[in-house]
């Protein structure tokens, strides 16, 4: 996970839109695939409470297939893994990883979630604080040059707006159960450094363009439109 890539997640974010048709309009299942996407991630971990959600599932296989990844799920006992196969095609299936075990088992934590760049930790999960802060740590204590970790909880408001307590930012989505992310820089520091760096670099941008997302729903058919807008030099140019 190097670096952002907009083609990435549109893309992975379209195909999930597509693919999955469980359900009528977009959810947050599509935007955690626009994130791993975007985020190149090529080692993608979930940690569930209960069930794997199927919707999700699907999401990150559209990621990984953007990226060349890999898809790692993790559950807590036979039984669990028994309905979330059952809940997914055997071609999805095929894709991913199932490992039974406790997510917050420092072997799991060293194995598997320490080696992934892009994990998903359901807030459901009674230790999901311990399992986030296990997973960043190791990320931290055993860095590997020129790279980041993204550690995302969703079903946030399940368990109240939950926040770090040692001084590492995680920003708040508000997109469906809510999402918590955390980026953490592979040479062992949070990434305010790099997003530090970001902004100067867009600083030193900004009188060439400047862009941002509209959305705009049509009212006849209720199609929800997305489209970029950039102003290079002062002109806007819109684009789907």
């Amino acid at each position: 996970m190097a670096f952002w890539s907009a083609e990435n997640a549109t893309k992975a974010y379209l195909t999930t839109l597509k693919t999955d048709q469980r359900t009528k309009e977009p959810n947050v299942a599509e935007f955690i695939s626009a994130i791993a996407a975007g985020n190149n991630a090529r080692k993608i971990a979930v940690a569930c409470a209960g069930a794997a959600n199927a919707e999700i599932l699907v999401a990150l296989i559209a990621a990984a297939n953007q990226t060349r990844g890999q898809v790692l799920c993790v559950l807590r006992g036979i039984e669990e893994l028994i309905i979330s196969k059952k809940m997914l095609e055997p071609s999805e299936i095929h894709h991913i990883q199932f490992v039974v075990g406790e997510c917050n088992d420092d072997t799991l934590i060293n194995d598997h979630f320490g080696e992934a760049d892009f994990v998903l930790v359901d807030c459901n999960l009674e230790n999901h604080q311990d399992i986030v802060r296990k997973i960043v740590n190791h990320h931290e204590e055993n860095a590997r040059t020129g790279g980041m970790a993204a550690v995302v909880g969703y079903n946030a408001f399940s368990r109240g707006s939950w926040r770090f307590s040692d001084g590492r930012k995680t920003q708040f989505l508000p997109i469906g159960e809510g999402l918590l992310v955390t980026r953490v820089n592979d040479n062992g520091c949070y990434s305010k450094k790099t997003m530090n760096k970001k902004t100067d670099h867009h600083h030193h941008h900004d009188h060439v363009r400047k862009s941002h997302w509209v959305v705009k729903v049509d009212k006849c058919t209720g199609e929800e439109h997305v489209f970029r807008v950039r102003s290079p030099r002062g002109e806007a140019i819109i684009g789907a």
